[in-house]
């Protein structure tokens, strides 16, 4: 099973693409999609739906892994990321994907059984799952990836 993982965000959204089978998982591609912050919020999330979009219809995934927002310090900053998550599900749903949503602590917990686990554990654990030389990078494009992970890992 092909699946999409995604860590969402305005500025920067993260990708990752596995392909799972028997108990075992491996990269497909990932990366992040950038946007400039000073562009209006419309055209940045126009942007983000289009390339999402384009790496769908690349790379045929299945099922779409969605990290879940679970807390926010600042509100303006939740609000445009709940958006750029509005638009990744509208995305997965017109591409035919099903859609599954996972907290970080669910990812947390399903990466390295302890729900909260620091961001360079996971990046280990994303890392070692893979069979990956080096921990992905940005952040974001292995937090998306973890998402990837856990779903291959909740639907055995």
């Amino acid at each position: 099973m092909r699946i999409l993982g995604i860590d969402p965000g305005t500025g920067i959204l993260g990708f990752g693409i596995i392909e799972a089978a028997k108990g075992k998982a491996r990269l497909v591609d990932a990366g992040v999609i950038r946007t400039p912050v000073k562009e209006d919020d419309a055209v940045r999330l126009q942007t983000i739906f289009e390339e999402l979009t384009d790496i769908i219809a690349e790379t045929k995934p299945q099922d779409m892994a969605v990290e879940k927002l679970f807390f926010a310090q600042n509100v303006t900053t939740a609000m445009t990321v709940s958006q750029a998550r509005g638009v990744v599900l509208l995305a997965g749903r017109q591409a035919g994907l099903t859609i599954y949503e996972y907290t970080p602590l669910q990812i947390k917990q399903a990466l390295t059984g302890y729900g909260r686990a620091e961001k360079k554990q996971i990046q280990e654990m994303v890392r070692i799952l893979l069979q990956l030389k080096e921990p992905p990078k940005p952040d974001d494009c292995a937090d998306a990836l973890a998402a990837a992970i856990t779903h291959s890992m909740t639907m055995r």
